[in-house]
């Protein structure tokens, strides 16, 4: 079941991504970033059990990023993560965002969805208020997709 992430879930949001954190796959989020954007994030819950999580942060008037997007990996291959991204796609839609992007480590996933690759100086500045707290900064090595939704 998807649904908005709560409270109760921080926990266990934090162990999933920082698993794959933990082997390079996908930036680290700390408990304090995890209150801050908590509203931004959906899970997918089976059996009281959270398998699968993401977040839709808006960046600026015209762009927002899926984030932290984090599947069991028991749970990989099932649609999950696919589910997670038509949402937040839906969810730019309706808030009139005409573009949203992705940093990854899993292009082909997104390619699917529909993101194409593109280089990252082409990403307005302001996505990068992140970066400078990152311990990859200034060497990503992310690759950046984007989504057109006009």
């Amino acid at each position: 079941m998807l649904r908005k992430a709560k409270i109760k879930d921080v926990p266990n949001i934090i162990q999933l991504i920082n698993q794959y954190a933990a082997n390079g796959e996908m930036l680290a989020r700390s408990r304090i970033q995890l209150y801050n954007s908590l509203r931004d994030f959906m899970v997918i819950e089976e059996n009281n059990t959270i398998i699968g999580c993401g977040a839709l942060n808006i960046v600026w008037e015209d762009i927002a990023e899926i984030r932290s997007l984090a599947i069991t990996p028991d749970q990989i291959g099932k649609g999950y993560g696919r589910e997670i991204v038509e949402y937040f796609l839906q969810e730019a839609r309706d808030l009139e965002l005409p573009t949203v992007f992705t940093l990854t480590y899993k292009p082909g996933f997104f390619e699917k969805l529909g993101f194409q690759i593109v280089d990252k100086k082409e990403l307005p500045h302001k996505v990068w208020k992140d970066c400078i707290n990152c311990p990859h900064f200034p060497d990503c090595d992310e690759i950046a997709m984007i989504r057109n939704l006009k």
